[in-house]
């Protein structure tokens, strides 16, 4: 069974609200309106700066990619062109060694080509990593050979068989060792 009072309140509501109507029609209607165009013209303004961000953002992204593929691909060119002046110099040297017949002229120009080798890599970063005499690090050394013995401590590197070279903190090549363990 229906509620006759819920019906009549319903009618009451309803007047309410065509009164409150013909209030707003009055003057906060258009109030209403202005402020809903204010907020539509924020909402635009806030739009396209989102856009143009979003835009720039985009920008940014695909310039850095470029930069960073140019300098994977070219990162090397400066250490290179130095590089080139010692092939130069080996170069000079092998021409210089078919009249040269002092076995020590050759040596040194040999030394001197090595030498300035050495120079350009380590002023590219390339690093020396120390071996013979110091405490084995598995980090920086690769043990190939353990011989027992008591004139060394225990874990010390008793000879460098081949050179290990790191950039910063970046092992490149680790240097091959032999190290000492007990008798």
């Amino acid at each position: 069974m229906s509620n006759p009072f819920k019906q009549d309140d319903n009618i009451d509501n309803q007047e309410n609200i065509e009164n409150n109507h013909e209030e707003n029609s009055d003057g906060t209607q258009n109030e209403t309106e202005e402020s809903e165009l204010d907020l539509q013209k924020k909402y635009e303004e806030l739009n396209n700066q989102y856009i143009r961000l979003a835009a720039d953002f985009d920008n940014y992204r695909k310039r850095q990619a470029q930069e960073r593929e140019s300098l994977l691909k070219y990162g090397a060119e400066s250490t290179l062109k130095k590089i080139i002046e010692v092939l130069d110099n080996f170069e000079r040297g092998e021409k210089a060694n078919e009249t040269v017949e002092d076995c020590e002229k050759v040596k040194e120009s040999f030394n001197l080509v090595h030498k300035q080798l050495i120079d350009v890599l380590s002023k590219a970063g390339l690093e020396l990593i120390e071996a013979e005499g110091r405490e084995f690090d598995p980090n920086y050394h690769e043990a190939v050979m353990q011989t027992p013995t008591s004139e060394y401590p225990e874990h010390t590197i008793i000879a460098e068989l081949q050179k290990g070279y790191k950039m910063g903190d970046r092992v490149l090549r680790p240097a091959l060792v032999n190290v000492a363990t007990a008798e």
